[in-house]
């Protein structure tokens, strides 16, 4: 006979019912069945042991072909980029552009093999991972990431980004490297428009990169306003572009950071814009001194999640692809400390991040996929309060080898 199941977890707390616990039954990577006290009749049991069983998590934000190059650099990048009110922050770009000067295949690979080594261990199994491409990048990070893309399917998912990282006006030849990124076979299209010079290259960037996203028919990922400048409009020449192009929720927008200076009225308005275009803004309030007005947006009911943004490199010095560590700093930076602020975090690196990004049935429910963690701990609080990896990670359907990971 047959097992029931391939995979049963058992005596496992979910969110929202911590006074039971449940049996969750895994066939053939799908939900099969969420019920009580379920017969041993399994390839797989394993015991929850009254600890939370979650969707797994998911990063719609790391710069993966830059990861583990802080050592490779000063600091200059670094100190522009977190100084002054972020008034600096297209200094910092360009300091930062100095590591591709020597990128490489062969070497970017194996950083970002340990980086998404570290997303299988701590329970995260989907990532949206940003390669620049321009001049000096050339394909050499999208060529990686789309050989660790196959490495690591079935496991760690990636979507690889193809992020014009120096601009598509102001850097020659940046729009035909693109659409050879595409080409090669990347996932999404990536631009990050407020850096170019004048407000007409601005609009240029948006619309050459809806251009390119429609063309191959690609989600478009865009950072936006990431400086401390209240005048930046990026964020919201993205947002319309999305709605004239009927790109309604395929476009996201990263950082947003100028939000934080936006006068009441105006930020209003763009929220508006925001949910009309269904569009999600990813945050990373751990890499920059401003961020997004999360509570705001949140108030306004526009979609946001939470993003790593960057491991070890010229913006960020730490990092370790932990999502659930990502809440906890968010939660301080934020100040979203009640318990069902606690709950919104949470969605933020699960629910809320698998719909930005358009995973489908990303969710603890029958006939979804099976991509669920194990936590060491019973409820929320506890798992944000110590960040830790999780007791068991099952990623389409399949055990993690934690073990394997590890070496």
């Amino acid at each position: 006979m047959p097992n029931q199941f391939d995979i049963l977890i058992k005596n496992a707390k979910l969110r929202g019912n911590n006074e039971s616990l449940s049996d969750i039954g895994i066939t053939n990577g799908q939900i099969k069945a969420i019920g009580k006290n379920f017969s041993d009749d399994a390839k797989t049991i394993i015991d929850a042991e009254e600890n939370l069983v979650t969707e797994s998590f998911v990063n719609p934000h790391l710069h993966l072909c830059k990861v583990y190059t802080l050592q490779m650099m000063d600091e200059e990048a670094l100190t522009a980029y977190q100084g002054e009110g972020m008034g600096k922050a297209m200094n910092a770009i360009e300091l930062a552009a100095r590591v591709k000067e020597n990128y490489d295949e062969s070497w970017i690979i194996k950083n970002v093999r340990k980086a998404v080594v570290q997303a299988a261990i701590y329970g995260n199994t989907h990532i949206r991972a940003f390669a620049d491409v321009d001049s000096k990048a050339r394909l050499e990070g999208v060529k990686a990431l789309i050989r660790a893309r196959e490495e690591f399917k079935g496991i760690v998912d990636i979507q690889v980004c193809a992020f014009a990282q120096d601009g598509w006006v102001r850097e020659p030849g940046a729009d035909k490297l693109m659409r050879e990124a595409m080409e090669l076979g990347a996932d999404v299209v990536g631009g990050i428009p407020w850096i170019e010079y004048t407000d007409a290259d601005i609009q240029q960037h948006v619309k050459e990169i809806f251009d390119l996203a429609v063309e191959f028919n690609k989600d478009v990922s865009m950072l936006v306003d990431d400086a401390g400048d209240a005048g930046l409009r990026s964020l919201e020449a993205t947002a319309v572009e999305a709605i004239k192009r009927g790109w309604h929720g395929r476009a996201l927008a990263h950082h947003a950071r100028a939000m934080a200076l936006y006068p009441t009225p105006y930020f209003q308005k763009v929220a508006a814009l925001l949910k009309q275009a269904k569009m999600t803004v990813v945050t990373d309030p751990h890499t920059g001194p401003l961020h997004a007005r999360v509570k705001e947006l949140l108030a306004e009911g526009a979609s946001v999640c939470l993003g790593q943004d960057d491991i070890s490199d010229a913006y960020y010095p730490f990092g370790r692809n932990n999502m659930l560590e990502v809440a906890f700093l968010a939660a301080h930076l934020l100040w979203m400390t009640t318990h069902q602020e606690m709950e919104t975090l949470y969605d933020m690196i699960t629910v809320n991040a698998a719909k930005a990004i358009n995973l489908k049935n990303h969710q603890l429910k029958v006939g979804a996929n099976a991509n669920l963690v194990v936590l060491n701990k019973p409820d929320v609080l506890e798992a944000l309060r110590e960040h830790a990896a999780p007791r068991m990670v099952i990623s389409h359907g399949k055990v993690v080898d934690r073990a394997k990971s590890d070496t």
